[in-house]
């Protein structure tokens, strides 16, 4: 019997939600595989259990993530270049007794996966001012230096990694702007402007008012005319819909109290749990 991939979308941390939706799905280790859209930790009421049995997944090879900007952040903070959000309950991963092992491991995920031939994801999304393959290529110049051996190199991109500008992307951009600005591409981006510009403040849903000359990322035509499937979390008011072809969101707003989604590859199915805890995030 052949197994089935399912892409999940945003833990934060909810550990209870998480394991209804395994059961929801009837996981099997030993044939399904599981993707992550990141942003495994967070606002629910266990991240570090949630952290560990991914983590434990992946080293079992039944399961991948990308990073999110919430992972991104217990990095900064586990580093010491962030103060933790007070709305951020984090301190029980920072405090554990396997706290470098799951920060280690953490550090060495991906900001993008191919899922299969025609299957990409990102936390975010992909800006229509990349490729597909500029996008990969972008992500993993990130990914060496946060991959690095050298914590020095890490910790300094760590301690730069806060700031929204550059907002645009350039192929002129060096160094820690250049860095930044894919980061927050890949993680952090969900409205933009035609030429690239992104804008950070809105989080709320399809039909409210955008900001003047921006719109979600998925709605602009791609340059590279891309066939491929784009899979991304992060934003949560759209609530697994984007109302477009080829692009999948698996966000349910679990943290919020509403849904956790995994939607299988192989039909497209979409499976959902309701968080079983009532979280004040």
């Amino acid at each position: 019997m052949t197994g089935s991939n399912y892409v999940i979308g945003d833990v934060q941390g909810c550990y209870q939600a998480l394991l209804l939706l395994l059961d929801e799905i009837a996981f099997d280790p030993s044939q399904d595989f599981l993707w992550f859209t990141g942003d495994l930790v967070a606002r629910g009421e266990d991240s570090l259990s949630a952290l560990r049995l991914i983590k434990n997944m992946s080293i079992q090879g039944c399961a991948a993530t990308v990073l999110g900007n919430h992972d991104l952040t217990l990095l900064a903070c586990a580093r010491g270049f962030k103060k933790i959000n007070k709305k951020d309950r984090i301190d029980d991963i920072l405090s554990a007794d396997d706290a470098f092992e799951l920060i280690d491991w953490l550090r060495q995920q991906p900001l993008f996966l191919q899922l299969n031939a025609s299957t990409i994801m990102t936390h975010a999304g992909v800006p229509h001012i990349w490729s597909i393959a500029q996008t990969k290529a972008y992500a993993h110049e990130v990914e060496r230096i946060l991959q690095s051996q050298d914590w020095q190199v890490v910790d300094h991109f760590l301690a730069q990694m806060y700031r929204k500008k550059p907002s645009l992307w350039s192929n002129d951009l060096v160094a820690e702007d250049r860095f930044r600005v894919i980061i927050n591409y890949l993680t952090r981006m969900r409205l933009i402007a035609h030429d690239g510009t992104l804008e950070f403040g809105f989080k709320e849903s399809l039909s409210e008012t955008m900001p003047e000359g921006f719109m979600p990322w998925f709605n602009y035509a791609r340059t590279d005319q891309c066939p491929q499937q784009i899979f991304f979390g992060h934003w949560a008011a759209l609530e697994g819909q984007t109302h477009q072809p080829h692009m999948s969101n698996v966000d349910g707003g679990c943290v919020w109290g509403n849904t956790l989604i995994a939607q299988r590859l192989e039909d497209g199915q979409v499976f959902s749990v309701k968080n079983p805890i009532n979280h004040t995030v």
